[in-house]
């Protein structure tokens, strides 16, 4: 399956079990991560915007203070969750330090 292709809601809920804490609500995969201060949240954010960038894949990212929010979906398929959506969230749970 391409990697842009929309995932049935049985392999998301599959990928999900390797995503501890992240949810798939609203056509997305969301997680929020809380740090111990607005520079670690800020940090985590630009972390995060070099591994977007090499996928070519952007999240929607919230940011108060120390909580950093994040929904992941596949604009070019029309909203839905795709593998792209599945290995960005991987990735993140690589190198978040919360």
């Amino acid at each position: 399956m391409p990697a842009r292709d929309p995932l049935s809601d049985e392999a998301i809920q599959d990928a999900l079990a390797d995503l501890d804490g992240w949810t798939h609500t609203d056509d997305s995969l969301q997680k929020t991560y809380e740090f111990s201060d607005f520079r670690e949240a800020v940090s985590f954010i630009v972390r995060l915007s070099f591994f977007a960038e090499e996928m070519n894949h952007h999240p929607e990212l919230e940011n108060v203070y120390n909580t950093v929010s994040v929904a992941l979906t596949t604009h070019d398929a029309g909203g839905a969750v795709t593998a792209l959506d599945v290995e960005l969230a991987s990735k993140i749970e690589e190198f978040v330090w919360v």
